[in-house]
């Protein structure tokens, strides 16, 4: 049995039936993935370079690929539960699964121009 929870889902709802236009909600969704944060570093997620990739299939369902800045996190499964329920709430997104990978490992360079200029703002230096 494994201890990952469970895939976050919401209802079913009534659509049109057109079709999703994945590219536009994959970019809706790391927008929503910014409010994301590290309790310990004071960058989102997304300018921390923490997220892999964003996919999005035709019926609704967000596969986010993400690492952390170290394997042993103890905020991994909070981050993960936050992750979940920024991208439940863009519309049109049935389910999030978000899987952690490590390889690659994350490092400073994945950070973007913004993430960096946060840092700096800090006092961390890169």
């Amino acid at each position: 049995m494994s201890d990952a929870p469970e895939p976050r889902e919401a209802p079913a709802a009534a659509g049109d039936g057109a079709p999703l236009d994945t590219e536009h909600l994959a970019h809706e969704v790391r927008e929503a993935l910014k409010i994301v944060r590290d309790p310990e570093i004071p960058v989102n997620v997304v300018d921390l370079g923490l997220i892999y990739d964003v996919e999005v299939s035709e019926d609704g369902v967000v596969d986010i690929d993400m690492t952390l800045t170290s394997m042993g996190c103890p905020v991994q499964d909070m981050i993960q539960a936050d992750a979940e329920l920024a991208a439940m709430k863009v519309e049109g997104v049935r389910r999030v699964n978000v899987q952690f990978v490590w390889s690659p490992p994350w490092s400073t360079d994945k950070m973007t121009d913004d993430g960096k200029k946060q840092m700096r703002m800090f006092g961390f230096n890169l």
